[in-house]
């Protein structure tokens, strides 16, 4: 079909539509300028992914801050959502399916201490867990993890082809060995009443050292909740990414990610801090930190240093 308009001016058609050239250009030019941005932030997405392969919106949305601000360009965290999705960015959560914890045991079992507790330092609460990882083989891995509740860091660490005590106390003495002469501490520690925690080796070390032991009453996963959610955070945002066919590359992987973990995630808890960020501080932070306490419904706002 022949264009009509190809002889028509650019005057004449903007002053059919009420327009000057002038807003015409900038319009396109701004056009043109919002497509550039959009392929540079969709480009620095996928080079911080490229470690944290599946990070959330709200934690690339911090983690993009310095390159937005370094590049004049202006997006909220919604049109970050909504360009992530128009590029098929977004990440889709998955259900954990096996049961690690045997809580049907002889074994002495410890109350829960930590019922409305929020510490306000790091070393006061140790959270504890144990999950699974699912090889390429098809056999399963074990990671025994302890995260420090205040700063979220985890302090120790251990991947393992059984669930055997012995591969729990491997990620305890790891925690411990950091504590260095700071043992006196009056610090707690906190897992669900798995065999593995209750064994009298794990129960005898966590005695040597003055820590109170505490343990979860039922199986509501409240109750160790934050161990719960780095379980999530370690496999779902990271290990389930990479193909892994052995124990050997599976400790080489766990140890890059547990860095990555705790020295480049921004957490939301903790104000977008990173956990290491949190635990090496030792000066009180400036702004004020919501701290979620998920042992309860509600979130509770506490001073991060309050003495």
């Amino acid at each position: 079909m022949k264009n009509n308009f190809a002889h028509i001016g650019l005057a004449k058609l903007c002053g059919w539509f009420g327009i000057t050239r002038q807003a015409y250009y900038q319009y396109n030019w701004e056009g043109i300028s919002t497509t550039l941005e959009e392929d540079l932030v969709i480009q620095q997405v996928r080079e911080i992914r490229k470690n944290h392969r599946r990070m959330g919106t709200r934690k690339l949305y911090e983690m993009l801050q310095p390159f937005i601000l370094d590049h004049h360009i202006k997006m909220g965290r919604d049109a970050l959502f909504n360009m992530l999705s128009a590029n098929h960015l977004l990440v889709r959560k998955r259900k954990r399916r096996i049961k690690t914890t045997n809580s049907y045991h002889w074994l002495r079992k410890y109350a829960n201490l930590i019922r409305g507790f929020v510490p306000v330092a790091p070393n006061q609460l140790w959270v504890s867990d144990i999950t699974y990882w699912k090889i390429n083989t098809g056999e399963h891995l074990y990671i025994s993890f302890i995260t420090d509740a205040y700063s979220h860091k985890i302090v120790g660490y251990q991947v393992a082809e059984t669930m055997e005590a012995v591969e729990s106390i491997t990620a305890l003495q790891m925690a411990l060995s950091a504590l260095g002469q700071e043992s006196h501490l009056n610090l707690t520690h906190h897992s669900d009443r798995g065999i593995q925690y209750c064994s009298h080796a794990y129960v005898k070390l966590l005695q040597d050292y003055n820590i109170k032991i505490s343990m979860t009453e039922n199986g509501d996963p409240l109750e160790n909740a934050i161990a719960e959610r780095i379980n999530g955070i370690i496999k779902y945002e990271y290990l389930e990414t990479y193909d892994i066919d052995n124990i050997v590359d599976a400790k080489k992987l766990l140890k890059a990610v547990v860095d990555l973990y705790n020295n480049q995630r921004p957490h939301m808890s903790i104000s977008n801090f990173t956990p290491n960020d949190i635990h090496q501080t030792k000066t009180k932070i400036k702004t004020e930190r919501l701290w979620k306490n998920y042992y309860r419904k509600q979130p509770t706002i506490v001073n991060p240093l309050q003495d």
